[in-house]
């Protein structure tokens, strides 16, 4: 998604030229707001709505009282990022946007929350890639949010003063507001779906998993990430952050004087600094600053102890309905963002993802070689074709950790889990046209994207693609309205989607037509469970 990101970030000075009629001010728990309504008049809009503020590597506490009415019209607010060689952004970011029908009524609207993807490193609760249209159209109250990303995110050194994962907290904060504010416009606090892409997914099984985030939501939507990705959670976060200051000239192994060196930097060169992926590994290896599993400390209040696959394991997390799935071709965005160096390097041992942990070189050998043999295109080889490594970057980062995590929900939840894989190839699916895979089969990495929310610049598009768009908005939201994604058989949505079952655990197939496969579809998904469960890390 980022290439897409970055495009459509050109696209922003144009997008809201169009004058928006105001609307009426209304009460939130800081004071009053005004937003905008939309140019169709279908729904209204209130952008860049402080939720939170925050300390560098603190945790957010609530935006304070304004006096007047605050004119949320402007969606301008980044948190800090790279975007091309520049840094772009400010650490006053903890903002959010809510788009509402224009039409109240008697009873509440259902609200969904969308986290945004980006590996926590990039990305925004942006209408210019989230936008709102077709999912409000749907009698929904839709909310994004910014949160901290990267070093000013996820530093986790251990210390009440940077105890880690503030990305994840300023999350919860804004999931606070909305329980606490969402009435005001006009939507059910005791009825908020939370869902999100890549490290949005990701995050929104962490708040499953997370005591934090008890209460403040009642279902939950992952595509295409999981709390147990090899990326998505740090192992080791001191050493991580000791090497990350041997990379800005600091020699220490004091986590006191890492913090205030890294207080002391500015957001630009924290974020314009890196440190190199190993010769050999894959892109999803340079995602460091990540979730972690903090270490208790008396006085604060931790988001998370233990390693997402114990607590998920333990079936002592919140338990609500749950659709997940992955995309059939997650890797071309990954293989696209490689180079032909990289690619040249690439080998199966030092790409091993870094959430397994081997007794001996030996084993370590054997898995690499047994990997080797279900992904290389040539026998006795390390090489792969460029086919075979968009299967493996998409096993090792997404199909196998999304298949395992939904295995774990249907054996220990005990509620609904709706399981899919979206292998739809149309004119939308914008990511895997960006990354050079236009002519290939199937959907890569973030393409269901614009089939649920409107892209900025491809409303043309768009048009050609609105039964797609239909499927996927209609079912996502039927799942907010009624916890069921198909709880009516249409000419649109014509197979039932059951929810899957221990025993012989299916997933819906989303394509032209809707079918069934098994959710353990593949020798390549046996063997990495295999290896997991012999070598999984767990901190």
């Amino acid at each position: 998604m980022i290439k897409l990101r970055r495009i459509l970030i050109a696209l922003m000075a144009v997008a809201f030229s169009e004058a928006h009629l105001p609307t009426l001010p209304i009460r939130i728990s800081s004071g009053l707001l005004r937003g905008t309504v939309a140019l169709d008049n279908s729904h209204v809009r209130y952008h860049g709505i402080p939720y939170a503020v925050a300390n560098r590597f603190e945790s957010p506490k609530p935006a304070p009282k304004w006096v007047g009415i605050l004119d949320a019209i402007n969606e301008y607010s980044r948190c800090p990022q790279r975007f091309l060689s520049f840094v772009i952004g400010n650490e006053d970011c903890l903002t959010l946007n809510v788009y509402a029908p224009i039409k109240r009524r008697n009873r509440p609207y259902p609200v969904m929350v969308f986290i945004h993807g980006g590996g926590f490193r990039d990305g925004s609760g942006s209408p210019y890639i989230y936008g709102p249209e077709f999912l409000v159209n749907k009698n929904i109250i839709l909310v994004t949010l910014n949160y901290r990303l990267e070093v000013l995110g996820f530093l986790c050194l251990g210390i009440k003063e940077a105890q880690g994962n503030m990305g994840l907290k300023d999350q919860v904060e804004a999931l606070r507001w909305v329980r606490k504010n969402i009435i005001a416009f006009g939507g059910d606090p005791d009825n908020v779906t939370i869902f999100g892409e890549s490290a949005g997914s990701a995050s929104v099984l962490y708040h499953i998993l997370s005591p934090m985030s008890k209460g403040l939501f009642h279902k939950a939507i992952l595509e295409s990430g999981s709390a147990m990705s090899f990326w998505a959670t740090q192992f080791n976060p001191k050493d991580i952050a000791f090497r990350f200051a041997q990379q800005l000239k600091y020699n220490t192994t004091d986590v006191y004087e890492v913090l205030d060196i890294f207080k002391m930097k500015t957001a630009a060169e924290l974020l314009s600094t890196r440190v190199p992926r190993s010769n050999g590994n894959i892109v999803q290896s340079e995602n460091i600053f990540v979730p972690c599993i903090e270490t208790s400390i008396p006085g604060t209040e931790s988001f998370l102890t233990d390693s997402p696959y114990v607590v998920l394991n333990s079936g002592k997390f919140n338990k609500v309905p749950v659709i997940i799935g992955f995309n059939n071709a997650e890797g071309y965005m990954f293989v696209g963002k490689e180079n032909k160096t990289t690619k040249a390097m690439f080998n199966f041992l030092d790409s091993l993802p870094r959430d397994l942990q081997f007794p001996d070189n030996s084993a370590r050998l054997e898995t690499a070689e047994n990997l080797k043999n279900i992904y290389s295109s040539k026998e006795n080889s390390s090489d792969v074709s460029e086919d075979s490594l968009v299967k493996y970057e998409g096993d090792a980062g997404i199909r196998f950790p999304v298949v395992s995590t939904t295995d774990l929900l249907i054996r220990n939840s005990g509620k609904p889990v709706f399981s899919y894989k979206f292998s739809y190839s149309g004119l939308l699916n914008l990511v895997k046209i960006l990354y050079g895979f236009g002519t290939s089969p199937g959907a890569s990495h973030g393409d269901e994207i614009p089939y649920l929310f409107k892209v900025e610049g491809f409303w043309p598009i768009a048009t050609l693609e609105m039964k797609m768009i239909e499927k996927m908005t209609t079912m996502w939201s039927n799942f907010a309205k009624y916890s069921n994604p198909t709880p009516f058989m249409s000419a649109l949505l014509p197979v039932k989607w059951e929810p899957a079952s221990p025993k012989k655990p299916k997933q819906l197939v989303i394509n032209t037509h809707l079918t069934t496969a098994p959710l353990w579809e593949d020798e390549a998904l046996l063997l990495w469970n295999e290896t997991y469960s012999k070598y999984r890390k767990l901190n």
